[in-house]
């Protein structure tokens, strides 16, 4: 039974997945040099962690601050373990979770967004580059020869999100949003992390500006979590799946695509939930502890 203060918060869930939705494809960085595509009413969406890119971008960009004197080790290995062991044990008090939420990007607060984005192309080629999953660049090239156009689609800042897609040639991208004022961060989201059902609607979001027709699009991910997303389109298909989005794949006859080693795509069957998932959404909350100090 859903615990009353769960019930509370479902609406206003909603809302924040909705605004963050709309943020994230208002901000989406369509690339205005390419020719119009010869199958407009089509495209395709790709989550990036595990997907396009082994393991968090998330952890990778913390990794590269942390490098660059961002945080201290202590700081986020104490806040990503709190966090890490909310999802372990499966139970999120609500009063932690908006806490969570609020301070995901503050670490960032009073950067500039030319900082975060110069520093980001450092991070990108240094940690990143490297990392990005031969398989799953095929497919999105595959997509762009057929005319169509390719967003990512991430909980990782939009700033990052854009850097990967412009590296990789891809249309754009759509990730979580931070509010800044006059070029420099405030340390908030604009609604909330762009994870799970918010993908979901930031889809809807861009589908009805580009007059996209989602049953003739595709969407790729390797997370149950990303199901709203999936579900969304005429052409879902799991890489690198966890256990659960695996099972649900093979139930409805989806494609499935697995680019890592039989080792590998075991143990990850066992440990994304509580690894990988803590990575993306969690790191990032994690980071807040910087200014609290």
């Amino acid at each position: 039974m859903t615990p009353p203060a769960v019930r509370r918060s479902l609406p206003d869930l909603r809302q924040r997945s909705a605004l963050a939705g709309e943020a994230a494809a208002a901000a989406a960085e369509v690339e205005t040099a390419l020719n119009t595509p010869s199958d407009p009413g089509s495209a395709a969406f790709f989550d990036v962690d595990n997907t396009v890119m082994q393991g968090a971008s998330i952890f990778h960009l913390a990794r590269g601050l942390h490098r660059r004197k961002f945080f201290t080790t202590r700081e986020i290995a104490g806040a990503a373990w709190k966090q890490a062991y909310f999802r372990i044990v499966g139970v999120e008090d609500p009063e932690h979770v908006a806490d969570a939420r609020n301070s995901a990007l503050s670490f960032i607060a009073g950067h500039t967004v030319t900082e975060l984005e110069e520093l980001g192309e450092e991070i990108f080629d240094e940690a990143m580059a490297h990392r990005i999953w031969p398989g799953t660049r095929a497919l999105a090239q595959m997509h762009l020869d057929q005319g169509q156009r390719v967003w990512l689609v991430t909980a990782a800042p939009i700033e990052i999100a854009q850097i990967i897609a412009r590296r990789l040639g891809l249309t754009g991208a759509m990730g979580t949003v931070a509010e800044h004022d006059g070029g420099v961060y405030t340390g908030r989201l604009v609604g909330d992390m762009l994870h799970g059902p918010a993908k979901a609607e930031a889809v809807r979001a861009l589908a009805a500006r580009e007059g996209l027709e989602l049953a003739a699009c595709s969407a790729y991910s390797d997370s149950y979590n990303d199901l709203p997303m999936l579900s969304l389109v005429g052409d879902p298909c799991a890489i690198n799946p966890d256990a659960r989005l695996r099972a649900h794949a093979r139930e409805q006859g989806w494609r499935v695509r697995d680019y890592r080693t039989g080792r590998k795509a075991a143990r990850a069957g066992l440990l994304v939930g509580a690894a990988t998932g803590a990575a993306t959404g969690a790191v990032a909350a994690a980071l807040a502890v910087r200014k609290r100090h």
